[in-house]
């Protein structure tokens, strides 16, 4: 054997032995691993999760028969509260608790993964939350975590932090150790409330969607006769109610509404079937509940759910629903020929073209692919859904043959518009322009053939395209330049779209293919689509129609996340001979502030040693931190007010009538005349609050300082602030910076006289567009990995997306008329 073939022995690595091995205990496993029980914790996915888990808690109170009331509130801090009126979580200690002490079942169900009342078939026949690791997820994955609970006439409280019990009790009773949920007060009412602050460690940034969180608790409405559920966003000062009737045909008529539908009368079935599940004895009750209407678009939109908790990948239900709808029709046109008289061969495709459907399963004990539950796996829904939807189809077809003869007319029509895209597909292939063998001329391709290394511009009109191809990085980047308007797909059919000379050059340049068969983005040569257009009317234009065509025909290029529009940055400021490009006004503020800072010395009173470098710079961020907070509350709260308790460093105490009353005659002495502090008792949550009260023209405004905003991160920034600027100002206190200096009262007036004296040394150019700027400086803002910004394109709410589309892209006049009229004040237009 020669000497290289010899096994080297290889540098010594850590013992493996039985210390290697860990248990973790409790809610450990969820902080390690999150997304094994939640989703991606970076996408956003993750994070609204949370949301969903404790909602559904309060669903399944509902589907039981004792909740009709949920509210959920985004506070201004990001933090999310769920109330509902259900039974409450059982609060008693359980004695068989093994745990030292003996906790409540409520502190049990928020600390220990599998626990729950889900597994008892008494307490829940039909329940979305299976495994019992839902709100213990939320637990563990949350800064703080409050919960208050109202039952038995007791209003009990406990808090966690990232999922440890804060401030826990301890007594003894019959011998052991026990750890009771504490009595804060008496109630009427009953309910839960979970408020907690989801935990930037693990998320990185926890800013919640309205829309994501609208569109779930729509469905759920939707899907729960009966249920009131509000959401309130006080970050933006708006508040949805979703309290809708009708179910399952109310929601296809919701998907519907911008469209022109077909047939007027909903098909609706809904029914139980047993089905077994193995031994004779041992079948099941499946609830199926489906509403389906054709439209005349080109789209088919199936919502699938199992016990409220939505599908998107679909699964046996899905298949079920589609086997047994491609069974019946398929029999009806065969016995009315209508097929063989209109000379087609009818696909399954071909009748879901313009169908809106819901799909509702409710079954105990449902299986799903994993624990964020996106697709169905019980095999016994497949069966279940067959029996109910089969035979009331076939008679909704018998029984009402001018809405049937309407739908085959439209799977007639889808048929031969199939096959006539097949043709021009064909046609079009044998000249070689979609199979990605000649690419465009236009295109100016990259060297890398790596698709993951990838990306290409697309740019509108020849002159931005040149600009763009001398700025570009020819390694990796693509430039395809598209003259003038692309094809609007939403009112055009594939034949027609497939013979447009602009969709066919981008087709050809990103190599998938399109349409359901030839479609591949397997075949994708570039991971990152860039849109980059002006920022003008026209760019705009041309935006919105590349968007509707990725949208509506290349939609998994959107949900893998490889769509992006660039954003090229707001200003170009100018300091001596230095030029900086920064991307929004938050980049300016923080370039101002950087600049403020140099040779900036603050003496707070006579005698002392100034504040500079990192002590000043520290001081100046809380104070710019407190003063974004005090922008944000203040749709909210008289931003008057804040200040005060600033300023002055104002304790706010709402615990009780008499501690409430001192702190509203505190602040009002404190405040201009014209503003009231009102105490009030809330009935609803059974606590004090703080009205602020005051005439604005002519008109009162009332804001609300509550238990929750005392509580909130915002408010702690305001405290934090306010007792490290407290009595830090006397007489003599100067604001220098270099050789310039100005008397001053307070932090405040320091930092505006400091920001001031920098804006008059700079020069700023705000830009409208790329059109402004040469290939260097091109390169320099957009398209260079380094500095750029990109927007992702994502779909958070597909009904809204489908419903904006349709709107302003589609063929009726009116909704868009309407669109216009109703969002022109909110349009933001250079002149």
């Amino acid at each position: 054997m020669s000497e290289e073939n010899v096994p080297q022995p290889q540098a010594e690595s850590p013992a493996y032995g039985e210390a290697s091995i860990q248990i973790l205990e409790g809610l450990e496993a969820v902080r390690k691993r999150p997304g094994m029980y939640i989703g991606d914790t970076s996408d956003g996915t993750g994070l609204h999760h949370l949301v969903f888990e404790v909602v559904d808690n309060s669903i399944d109170e509902a589907l039981a028969g004792h909740c009709d009331d949920i509210i959920v509130t985004i506070h201004t801090d990001n933090s999310i509260s769920v109330i509902d009126n259900g039974r409450g979580i059982p609060t008693g200690v359980k004695m068989d608790d093994k745990h030292e002490p003996k906790r409540s079942a409520a502190e049990i169900a928020l600390t220990e993964l599998h626990a729950g009342g889900k597994f008892n078939q008494n307490s829940y026949k039909v329940s979305g939350g299976l495994h019992g690791v839902g709100v213990s997820c939320v637990n563990a994955l949350s800064k703080f975590l409050r919960l208050t609970i109202r039952r038995d006439g007791k209003k009990h409280f406990m808090e966690f932090c990232r999922g440890v019990p804060v401030d826990r009790s301890i007594e003894v009773r019959d011998g052991f150790e026990v750890s009771p949920l504490k009595i804060v007060g008496e109630t009427e009412k009953r309910g839960t409330e979970v408020h907690f602050l989801a935990d930037e460690e693990i998320f990185g940034h926890v800013e919640f969607h309205y829309e994501i969180l609208a569109k779930r608790l729509r469905e759920l409405s939707f899907l729960n006769n009966g249920v009131s559920i509000k959401l309130v966003d006080q970050r933006a000062g708006k508040e949805e109610l979703f309290a809708f009737a009708g179910g399952v045909q109310s929601f296809v008529e919701y998907i519907n509404r911008t469209k022109s539908v077909l047939h007027p009368n909903i098909f609706y079935s809904a029914g139980d079937a047993k089905v077994g599940q193995g031994a004779a004895d041992s079948a099941i009750t499946i609830g199926v509940e489906v509403a389906m209407q054709w439209n005349d678009s080109y789209q088919e939109q199936v919502l699938c759910f199992t016990n409220n908790i939505p599908q998107s990948d679909g699964g046996t239900h899905l298949t079920g629903l589609r086997a047994a709808m491609t069974r019946v029709i398929n029999k009806y046109i065969d016995e009315n020929e209508i097929a063989k008289k209109a000379k087609v061969d009818i696909a399954g495709d071909d009748m879901r073209e313009g169908l809106a459907c819901v799909l509702s399963v409710k079954m105990p004990d449902p299986k799903f692919a994993s624990q964020t539950k996106m697709k169905l796996v019980s095999s016994e829904a497949r069966a279940a859904v067959e029996e109910v939807v089969a035979q009331k189809l076939a008679d909704f077809l018998l029984e009402r043959p001018v809405d049937a003869k309407m739908i085959c007319g439209k799977i007639v029509e889808a048929s031969r518009a199939r096959e006539a895209a097949r043709r021009a597909r064909e046609m079009t292939r044998r000249k070689g322009v979609l199979d990605g063998v000649g690419l465009p001329g236009k295109l100016a391709d990259c060297q890398e053939k790596d698709p993951a290394l990838c990306e290409i511009y697309i740019v509108e009109g020849d002159s931005a395209g040149g600009s763009a191809k001398q700025g570009r990085d020819r390694k990796f980047q693509a430039i395809l330049p598209l003259r003038g308007k692309v094809l609007n797909v939403e009112k055009a059919r594939f034949d027609k779209l497939i013979s447009s000379e602009q969709i066919v050059t981008l087709i050809t340049a990103l190599g998938t293919g399109i349409g359901k068969d030839d479609f591949n983005v397997e075949k994708l040569r570039y991971h990152r689509i860039i849109i980059m257009t002006d920022a003008d009317v026209d760019g705009a234009h041309i935006r919105t129609l590349l968007l509707t065509l990725l949208y509506r025909q290349m939609p998994e290029l959107i949900d893998r996340g490889y769509v992006y529009i660039a954003q090229p940055p707001l200003y170009k400021v100018k300091h001596g001979k230095t030029e900086r490009y920064l991307k929004d006004d938050l980049e300016y503020n923080q370039f101002l502030l950087n600049m403020a800072l140099d040779e900036a010395a603050l003496t707070p009173r006579t005698g002392v040693e100034p504040v500079t470098g990192p002590a000043l710079e520290g001081l100046a961020r809380s104070w710019l931190a407190t003063e974004a907070v005090i922008d944000r509350l203040s749709h909210l709260i008289n931003p008057e007010v804040l200040q005060s308790i600033v300023r002055h460093n104002l304790a706010v105490d709402l615990s009780s009538e008499e501690k409430t009353r001192a702190s509203a005659e505190l602040i009002a002495s404190y405040i201009p005349a014209g503003t009231r502090m009102v105490p009030k008792y809330d009935d609803i949550q059974e606590r004090w609050t703080l009205r602020v009260e005051r005439m604005h023209h002519g008109n009162l405004k009332v804001g609300l300082i509550d238990e929750d905003l005392l509580l909130s991160g915002d408010f702690m920034q305001l405290r934090r602030t306010a007792e490290t600027l407290a009595d830090m100002f006397g007489a003599g206190a100067v604001m220098a910076r270099g050789e310039k200096k100005q008397v001053v009262t307070n932090f405040g007036d320091a930092m505006k006289w400091l920001l001031n004296e920098v804006e008059r040394g700079i020069s700023k150019q705000r830009y409208k567009g790329l059109g402004e700027m040469n290939p260097s400086q091109l390169w320099e803002t957009t398209m260079d990995p380094k500095v750029r910004r990109l927007l992702r394109v994502q779909i958070d709410d597909a009904i809204a997306a489908d419903e904006i589309f349709t709107t302003l892209m589609g063929e009726d006049v009116e909704p868009r008329r309407a669109f216009i009229e109703t969002n022109a004040l909110s349009a933001r237009v250079d002149i």
